[in-house]
């Protein structure tokens, strides 16, 4: 097993938070203004990266068609869309039931927001809109540094995903050097509430003065 599925697989059966994984990454590694649409939910998994780009999200739907993935966290960017919705429930459906993917995390908004929320599938998204994108293709020529950059970043990435929002993993950061970080912050969390519950310290002593180390 690689050192990548060792990190998700830890995550995954602990249930290593995205606080606890940010402040692993030295309290960094949120992507901005993306929330969970339906509550409970928690995923954590190799991205996919896709894009929607000027207003479409033909190239959405061509990915997925050319390359059809399972078992990921499909991250969906939303780039010069003017705050169109990327997709709705019929794509959603596709990806996290036929596809089998793990969960969907858009850098933009979602649409058929009512569908989504009844069918509780696990979305982090900026927020809903009814206002779609159109199925249009697009020129991409403006757009290929912008996605090869983005898409160098995110594609391998591991995203982790819960009721406080996504924090993704670099892939610099995926060794084993993370792992000890992960391994240490939850046995860290288990001290802190063993001072606090069963000892009966306060925060100040437990969390800033440490006094368990002493």
């Amino acid at each position: 097993m690689d050192i990548k599925q060792k990190i998700i697989d830890y995550i995954e059966q602990n249930r290593v938070s995205t606080t606890e994984v940010a402040d692993c990454l030295g309290k960094t590694g949120a992507l901005c203004e993306v929330q969970a649409l339906n509550a409970r939910h928690f995923a954590v998994g190799e991205i996919e990266y896709l894009y929607a780009v000027q207003e479409s999200n033909w190239t959405v739907h061509e990915d997925l068609h050319n390359k059809p993935v399972a078992g990921k966290i499909v991250l969906i960017d939303a780039i010069d869309v003017h705050e169109r919705a990327i997709i709705g429930d019929i794509v959603s459906k596709y990806i996290l039931l036929y596809l089998r993917n793990r969960a969907i995390v858009c850098t933009g908004k979602m649409r058929d927001a009512h569908t989504l929320i009844k069918e509780n599938y696990p979305v982090w998204c900026q927020g809903v809109s009814p206002v779609g994108c159109f199925n249009k293709p697009v020129d991409k020529t403006e757009y290929r540094e912008i996605i090869s950059n983005r898409r160098n970043v995110y594609q391998g990435a591991v995203a982790v995903c819960d009721d406080s929002g996504v924090v993704i993993i670099p892939k610099e950061e995926i060794n084993e050097t993370f792992l000890q970080k992960l391994i240490q912050i939850e046995e860290q969390e288990d001290i802190w509430y063993d001072c606090i519950d069963r000892r009966k310290w306060s925060t100040f002593e437990t969390i800033c003065l440490k006094n368990y180390l002493k």
